[in-house]
Order: structure tokens, then sequence, then C-alpha cells
């Protein structure tokens, strides 16, 4: 067999489980780059070059960052104050919680966001008597919608940027992701207010609020002292400043760590607790997807599925056909599957189907890296949206139900507004 076919086979069983995930994904991940090496698709030492990219140091810092919000209850008390302002009627508190968490997640995990926003919104819907299901679906849609916004907000925005990158090519800024990320995150606040509210259930929870421990372990406020939280946000404000203005001297990623240090020295957060802020499982996934990804383009595997999927799309496909297909599949599998093993696994695939049609592939890996982010049709689709779960009593179709269209929302936006700002065939 050729190099090409060995690596699909390769790729394929990884994608089985990654659906599946019968063994843990970081695993899968690194495990399909060790088989790799073994079978001498890529050098050896190849196998572990992911480690050592930027891309997973800024992971690694914009997480320490994010955690110090939630542990010196800077996110927290962010929320309160918008609730505060947003007032007790069911609109209102609607728009004010799902503006807070898109917010908040644009800088930071969404899942800590959801976390940390869901006992003030339960507490708020008990006070005004508004049910509970009300309001937390909107707040886990919302948290999942601003991490569109940088960089940073989300796993799959930084993934796409590092493919980009890796296949030599100019890679995502910071803010880019804002062209398509707040339009998308106003749609769908407006969604939710003017359709999506009628989608959700309307029975009263009254049970106690349960938090699984990873998720308590993020949100948790420390002592809530104001000099730390203002520290927090000071060191975020400068870290987001420097990373906007792309200074050559100050890569994205020391500009990230420098600002984790500043938290852990000025013990806005312990050491301890900067390591557990940290997501392994998306650093390790992300390190064992770069040689998988290489593989694809060395071996020529890349090209093989470009070249069979414009054969079947009929010869000369147009781009926008396939940066629709592309967004549908990867909106498709992140529902079942983990956003960020969904954005490692179609982003080469786009790059080759792409560079196939001699088109621009920045469209198309922002199609992958936004459906990607579009999981709110089931409540396995992302950790908000299992957070929610219990709190809210929602079942399967309640997600089904509110979240379908939310999706259908975002296609349409996206497919409109991505080849405006990223051309097929820039001039």
């Amino acid at each position: 067999m050729s190099p090409a076919v060995v690596t699909l086979i390769v790729l394929a069983f990884v994608a089985l489980l990654f659906v599946t995930e019968v063994i843990p994904l970081a695993i899968t991940a690194i495990g399909g780059a060790i088989v790799l090496g073994i079978i001498g698709i890529i050098p050896m030492n190849m196998v572990f070059s992911g480690l050592s990219n930027s891309t997973v140091v800024l992971f690694a810092g914009m997480f320490v960052i994010g955690a110090s919000m939630f542990h010196t209850g800077l996110a927290q008390r962010l929320g309160e104050s918008v609730v505060r302002v947003a007032g007790k009627s069911e609109n209102g508190l609607m728009l004010g919680t799902m503006v807070i968490a898109a917010s908040i997640s644009s800088v930071s995990s969404n899942t800590g966001t959801t976390a940390a926003l869901m006992p003030v919104i339960v507490g708020i819907c008990k006070v005004a008597e508004i049910p509970a299901s009300r309001q937390l679906m909107p707040l886990a849609f919302g948290a999942g919608l601003g991490g569109i916004i940088t960089l940073v907000g989300t796993p799959p925005n930084i993934i796409a940027a590092g493919a980009l990158k890796a296949a030599g090519l100019e890679p995502f800024g910071f803010f880019e992701f804002a062209w398509i990320g707040i339009p998308l995150t106003i749609a769908g606040i407006a969604y939710m207010m003017f359709i999506g509210k009628y989608l959700l259930p309307k029975a009263h929870i009254t049970g106690d609020l349960e938090i699984d421990e990873e998720a308590k372990q993020e949100a948790t406020a420390g002592s809530t002292d104001p000099k730390k939280m203002w520290i927090t946000a000071l060191t975020l404000l400068a870290v987001v400043v420097v990373m906007a203005l792309d200074l050559k001297q100050l890569p994205l990623e020391i500009a990230a760590v420098i600002g984790a240090l500043v938290l852990v020295l000025t013990k806005c957060l312990t050491e301890k607790q900067a390591y557990t802020g940290i997501d392994w499982v998306t650093i390790f996934l992300f390190a064992g997807m770069m040689p998988i990804a290489t593989a694809m383009e060395t071996s020529g595997a890349g090209k093989l599925i470009a070249d069979q999927v414009v054969s079947i799309l009929g010869g000369s496909p147009s781009p926008l056909f396939v940066t629709a297909i592309l967004f549908l599949l990867s909106g498709g599998l992140t529902q079942i599957m983990s956003n960020t093993a969904c954005t490692a696994l179609l982003a080469p695939i786009g790059i080759s189907i792409a560079k196939g049609l001699g088109a621009s592939p920045h469209a198309v890996l922002m199609a992958i890296a936004v459906a990607s982010s579009c999981a709110f049709s089931t409540p396995v689709g992302t950790p908000p949206n299992t957070l929610v779960l219990g709190p809210g009593g929602y079942k399967f179709m309640d997600y089904v139900k509110a979240g379908t269209g939310l999706v259908l929302v975002c296609f349409i936006v996206s497919i409109i507004i991505i080849p405006m700002v990223w051309p097929f065939f820039p001039k």
C-alpha cells in the first residue's frame, strides 16, 4: 500500500475513536502520531514535535489566565453586575446572561464561564420567579458563541490558525475571528430572544444546583480579594491588547505566558491552581494531531482526499459550495464529538481541498472552525451544554428543538459573511 493509503487508514481509526471515545481523546491523537512514526510515514523525531509547537504554549498561558478569572471571583463579579443591570424580566435577563457569557468566554474557558455564572443565574431566577430552564440553555449557548470571537476564545480557533501556519500560510490574527464571531453572537442572541425562547421547556426547576467536580474546580472563586481581581483584569486586558497589536518582538505565546507568570507571582492563583487550570486533554490532542496533519501533507493523503471530493462534487465545484459542505460536515460531527478533535481532523483536509481548487484555504478553515463551535443540538456536544442539563431539567430533545435552529442561523450567517471577509480568490 502507498503511504497515502496507510495514512488514511490510520486517520480513519483516529476518527472512529474520536467519535466513540472508547479511549481518551488525547491518547487517541498521540497514539495516531506514534503509529505513523513506527510504520515510517513520518520521522520518529517528529512524533512528539507538536509538544514544542508555539501554539501549545499559547494554549497553556491562556488557560492559566482564564483560571485566574474564576479563582479570584472576577468572572462571577462581572456576571452579577450585568445581571443586576439587565433586570429580572425574562427577556432582559436572557439578553444580559448571553451578553456577559459571550464576553467572558471570548477570552477564557466557556466551560468555566458557564459553571461560574450558573449559580448567579439560578439565584436570580428564583428571586424573579422565572423557571431556570428558560435561562440556563441561553447561558450555555452564549458561552459557546462568545468563544468564536477571538483567537483564544475556543481551541478550534487556535487549531485552525495553527493548521494554516503549519501549511506555510498566513495564520488568522487575534481579533480576525471577530469579523464572524460578533455577527454570529448578535444573530444567536436575537434568535434565542425572538424564536428560541418559545422552544425552551417551561417547567420550573427547584432542585439543588449540581456542578460536576471538574467544572467546580474551574469556576471556584478564591478569597475574592478586590486587589487580586483588579490585577487579573488588568493582566488580561494587557495580554489582549498586546495580542491585538500583533507585535513581532512579542509573539502571542510569549504574551500569554508572561500574563500567566504575573498572575502566579502576584498570588492571584497558586502554582497548583495554574497547573489544574490547564486543559491537558486539549494540549495533548493538539500536539498529537499536528504530526498527523504533517503526514497527510507529506504522504499525499490530503491530496488524495481532495481529489476524490472534487471529483464527487463534479470536477470543478464552487469553493462556496465546498465550504458549505465542510461547514455542515463539521457542524454535524461536533454534535457528537469534541469540537477540538473535529477541527483537528478536518483542518488539514480543508486545506488540501482548497488548494486542489486553487482557492485560498482561509475561508474553508474559518468555516470548519466556526462550525465546530456550533455544538448546540445535543447535551453532549460541548461541556457547557452538559453542565446545564441537570440544573435546567432538560431532556435530549430540548437541545434538538432549541439548538438546531441556532445551528441553522449560524450556517446562514457564516456562508454570507465568511466569503466576504476571506475571499476565495484574493487579489
